[in-house]
C-alpha cells in the first residue's frame, strides 16, 4: 500500500493531503472563495498568487496533521491537468521540488481522475467497472471507468458544465458567487414545479438526439426570459421558486442520462464526483431513480465533492502501486482528455 502526499492547485483551492492507499491521513484545503467573491468569479492571476502564498503553509500543515515523516511517504503527486495554467504550475513545481529533495517518485495526476477517486475515499472496497458521473464547475461527463487509467467518456455537455450553469443563474438572480450552494439553499423553500423549464436535449442530424449528451444553454435562456417577463410585468420574482425549478430541471436531466447510460452498458454502480455532487436535488433525484432500477449510487462525503488533494493522492497511490511514475519534465495542460491519462506516466 503506497502512501502519497499530493498537491491540488488547479483552480481556487490550495490543497495538500496525505493518503495511505484509500485512507486519508491528512487533508488541508485553503479556499480562495472569499477573495474571488468580490469579482464574481475566479480571477486566474489572483488565484496563482494566492497559491504561492499558501502552498508552503499547506504542506507543513498536512505533514503535521498526518504525524508522518518523509521516510514514511512513498511518493509525491500534483494535479497537472486540466485547470488554470498558472495555478497548476504552482502545485506542480512544489511537488517536483519535494520529489527531488526527498528523493521520492513523482506523479502528475489528471484532475478528473481525482474526482473519480474521491468516491474511493468513503467506499474503499469500490472497484471497476462502474459509471462515473462527474459534475463540477468546469466539467459534466459520464465516464465508463474500466480500470485505473482506463476511461471512456460516454456523454458530456455540449456547452456549460452544470456548476457553471448554477453560477450564471445565481448571477442572473443577483445571488452572488459561487452559485451552487446558495441556489440549493433557496430551493429548499421553493416549489420545484413552479416553472416548466427545458432539460436540454442535444439534437442529431436526421432527427433524434444524443442519448447521453446534454446542454444547459436552452435552460439558461429559458430562466433569463422568465425573469425578463416577470420584470416586464412588474411581478416580484419568486426567487426560491425559480431556484427550485432550475435545480430540479438540472437534477432531472443529469439523472435521466446517468440511469440510461448505466442500464445500456450493464453497469450496476454509479459513482458521482465534483462540486455539484453536493447538490441535494441531484442526490435526491439520482438516489430515487437508482433504487427503481436496482442500481447502486455512491456520493463522496461533502468535503470531498469540491476540489481537494485527498482525491488526487488516492489516485496517485493507485498508480504508484502499479509502478506508474511521471518524468520530472512533465508540464501542465489547461485541457487534457481522460483518454490521455496514461500518457502522463512512464511504466516500469
Amino acid at each position: 500500500m503506497a502512501t502519497v502526499l499530493a498537491i491540488e492547485t488547479s483552480c481556487d483551492e490550495t490543497a495538500v493531503a496525505i493518503v495511505n492507499n484509500r485512507q486519508v491521513c491528512s487533508s488541508i484545503i485553503a479556499s480562495q472563495i472569499p477573495i474571488h467573491q468580490q469579482y464574481g468569479g475566479v480571477v486566474p492571476e489572483v488565484a496563482s498568487r494566492q497559491h504561492l502564498e499558501t502552498i508552503n503553509w499547506a504542506i507543513a500543515q498536512a505533514l503535521e496533521q498526518s504525524q508522518l515523516s518523509w521516510e514514511q511517504i512513498d511518493g509525491i503527486a500534483a494535479t497537472c491537468a486540466p485547470g488554470l495554467v498558472g495555478a497548476l504550475l504552482v502545485g506542480l513545481t512544489a511537488a517536483k521540488t519535494l520529489a527531488i529533495i526527498q528523493k521520492k517518485p513523482f506523479l502528475g495526476i489528471h484532475h478528473l481522475e481525482g474526482h473519480i477517486y474521491a468516491t474511493y475515499l468513503s467506499e474503499p472496497t469500490l472497484n471497476p467497472p462502474f459509471l462515473s458521473l462527474l459534475v463540477s464547475g468546469g466539467h459534466t461527463s459520464l465516464i465508463y471507468v474500466k480500470d485505473c487509467g482506463k476511461y471512456e467518456t460516454l456523454g458530456e455537455t455540449r456547452d456549460d458544465a452544470a456548476g457553471e450553469a448554477f453560477d450564471k443563474i445565481a448571477r442572473l438572480l443577483k445571488l452572488g458567487y459561487p452559485g451552487g450552494p446558495v441556489i440549493d439553499q433557496l430551493a429548499q423553500t421553493g416549489n420545484p414545479q413552479a416553472f416548466a423549464l427545458p432539460e436540454g436535449k442535444v439534437s442529431l442530424p436526421g432527427g433524434g438526439y444524443h442519448r447521453y449528451d446534454g446542454s444547459f444553454s436552452g435552460l439558461k435562456t429559458a430562466v433569463l426570459r422568465l425573469v425578463q417577463q416577470l420584470e416586464k410585468n412588474n411581478t416580484p420574482i419568486p426567487i426560491p421558486d425559480v431556484a427550485a425549478s432550475f435545480q430540479e430541471t438540472v437534477a432531472r436531466s443529469l439523472t435521466k442520462r446517468a440511469i440510461a447510460c448505466a442500464l445500456d452498458y450493464g453497469l450496476s454502480t454509479i459513482a458521482v464526483g465534483g462540486g455539484v455532487a453536493a447538490n441535494s436535488g441531484l442526490r435526491k433525484n439520482l438516489q430515487a431513480a437508482a433504487a427503481e432500477h436496482n442500481l447502486r449510487v455512491l456520493f463522496p462525503p461533502l468535503k470531498f465533492c469540491t476540489d481537494n488533494a485527498a482525491m488526487i493522492a488516492c489516485a496517485a497511490a493507485e498508480h504508484l502501486s502499479r509502478g506508474h511514475t511521471s518524468p520530472l519534465t512533465l508540464g501542465v495542460e489547461s485541457r487534457l482528455s481522460l483518454a490521455q491519462v496514461m500518457n502522463l506516466y512512464q511504466q516500469g
